[in-house]
């Protein structure tokens, strides 16, 4: 069976029209369910909201364990899809890492999608 690639957002954006105005291609319609896939899950979901409610818009995987009920070994694997996704960057500070929101992913789901 063939993986699909996750192409971030960014350069989604580039490549495909919103979906209202144009039809889509084959290649770029699995490219962007690939990406929506990554958002298609309740734990993802409530750490992109509680990264962006989290002071300075940002959060290390022992921020979100807790709240979120979870393991940080599944934590860990939510924040790596959604990073690969292009949904969050990853910046790391001496032993920790902290996520935040890539600039513009979400305006770039809107507006593919055609608000």
């Amino acid at each position: 069976m063939p993986t699909l690639e996750l192409i971030p957002l960014r350069d989604l954006q580039s490549c495909c029209a919103p979906l209202t105005r144009a039809p889509i291609s084959q290649e770029n319609a699995v490219s962007l369910a690939a990406s929506l896939k990554a958002l298609a899950d309740p734990a993802r979901l409530r750490i992109l909201s509680m990264i962006s409610a989290h002071a300075d818009r940002e959060a290390c995987v022992c921020d979100l364990t807790e709240p979120l009920g979870l393991s940080q070994p599944t934590v860990s694997h939510h924040l790596r899809i959604l990073v690969q996704s292009g949904f969050l960057e990853r910046e790391k500070r001496g032993t920790w890492a902290f996520f935040r929101i890539a600039d513009g992913a979400i305006d770039t789901v809107t507006e593919l999608l055609g608000r």
